[in-house]
């Protein structure tokens, strides 16, 4: 009898998740909350926490050992193209001219959360942190985990309310912007910190992360006439240029030491706009890997979610971190609304949907358990408080009402209505 080659396990192995992955996606859909959401109980589904309890030999073999590797790599590459789309269509512009209240709130709602997830992080580093890891890198990526603001999620939660062209569209989406801007660069220097051996080696992987950013700013318009010459052969050469880019780039912070999702978010950053051939290409990136190749990221992220095993007195933790995750983000946000004129239930939207985390919180906690700076049942515990804050936010908007809309209607900055429209894992 012939050995079996482990392909033929993958090609089991990825529809079962692409479909249950869709079929969370379209009940959750119906429930009115993202899609998302489906997606990630999917994954945590086929995982140890229901699949792997109550039939342990179908998941074996649905999801074997010899798969699984290869999963994680399709996963990898899927998250790498998921975060140069939201580099791409991260309009940082608008915030050029930003009003005070924009950075308010912005800088709020990551300032708050950053200090209570500190106190709550130094309280848990001694009942849920790994040996290996120092007590500073364990506070600081609690602190900045607990920061985060979904960006594409957020997009398609307004779209499908038909709040994406008021007011409080335009302007949550502008304060998430910049929140995931900050969040992203404290992400960077928090994972070098941990990667590294010493404080200098930290310092200078942070230096050349931004020294590498700096280079694809300044290589922008470089960059722009190259695709728009490759634009003049065909929409393959562009769709070509911009795949190497993205891979070259997330190999590039891979080997200065931090993680290669943020080389494919930095070079989706400084991706030329404007261009149809670009557009059309980054539709097409999105259109493969992300219906067919992220839910392998996250049946991963579900494979290593065991909420069954969570000792149970480690469940008071789990409800002060989703306490501290929602007074932080969505009393920050609130807060800083409120104090620049907005009622309060407008300021409360605006908490509400700076609370929402998502796919972008999932990214960052899978960074984390890959380099081994949260063990796998704190994992679990910051993936449900994940899905908690995220299906809550349309539930609390409902109650809110329709009225929590602006009765005028500016035009909302760039990059809002390509979101909402694009983005499929809302």
């Amino acid at each position: 009898m012939l050995p079996t080659h482990p392909m033929l396990s993958v090609l089991l192995a990825v529809p079962a998740v692409m479909l249950a992955c869709h079929a969370g996606g379209w009940a959750l859909r119906r429930l009115g909350q993202p899609a998302v959401i489906g997606e990630i109980l999917a994954g945590i589904m086929l995982g140890p926490t229901l699949l792997g309890w109550l039939a342990p030999d179908l998941q074996h073999h649905l999801l074997p050992p010899t798969a699984l590797p290869i999963l994680s790599a399709l996963g990898t590459l899927a998250l790498l193209t998921f975060l140069f789309l939201i580099g791409a269509e991260l309009d940082l512009s608008a915030l050029r001219d930003a009003k005070s209240a924009v950075i308010s709130v912005s800088l709020t709602s990551v300032l708050a959360p950053l200090a209570l997830g500190a106190g709550l992080a130094w309280a848990m580093y001694p009942h849920l942190a790994p040996d290996s890891v120092g007590r500073l890198p364990f506070i600081l990526f609690i602190a900045v985990a607990l920061s985060i603001t979904a960006f594409p999620v957020l997009a398609r939660i307004l779209a499908d309310r038909g709040l994406e062209n008021t007011h409080l569209g335009a302007f949550v989406m502008a304060c998430a912007a910049a929140n995931d801007a900050i969040a992203w660069c404290l992400l960077t220097a928090v994972i070098a910190l941990v990667v590294t051996a010493t404080p200098l080696a930290a310092l200078t992987a942070a230096g050349l992360t931004a020294a590498l950013a700096t280079t694809l700013i300044l290589l922008r318009p470089l960059l722009h006439k190259l695709l728009n010459r490759a634009a003049r052969t065909s929409d393959d050469l562009v769709l070509v240029m911009m795949c190497a880019g993205l891979l070259l780039t997330a190999y590039a912070t891979d080997r200065i030491g931090v993680h290669p999702a943020l080389g494919a978010f930095l070079f989706g950053a400084n991706i030329p706009r404007g261009l149809p051939s670009i557009e059309r290409s980054t539709a097409r990136l999105r259109a493969v890997f992300v219906p067919v190749l992220l839910p392998l990221y996250f049946a991963d992220i579900g494979l290593h979610t065991n909420l069954v095993d969570v000792p149970s007195g480690q469940w008071g933790w789990a409800l002060a971190i989703v306490c501290v995750a929602v007074l932080g983000k969505w009393g920050g946000a609130a807060a800083a609304a409120r104090l620049t004129g907005a009622d309060w239930r407008r300021a409360a939207a605006i908490g509400t949907l700076m609370n929402c985390r998502g796919v972008t919180e999932l990214v960052v906690l899978g960074i984390g358990r890959q380099i081994g700076i949260i063990t796998p049942d704190l994992f679990s515990l910051l993936v449900l408080m994940t899905v908690v804050t995220t299906a809550a936010t349309s539930p609390v908007l409902s109650r809110l009402g329709d009225e929590i809309a602006a009765p005028h209607r500016p035009q909302p900055h760039r990059g809002i209505r390509s979101m909402a429209r694009n983005t499929r894992k809302g």
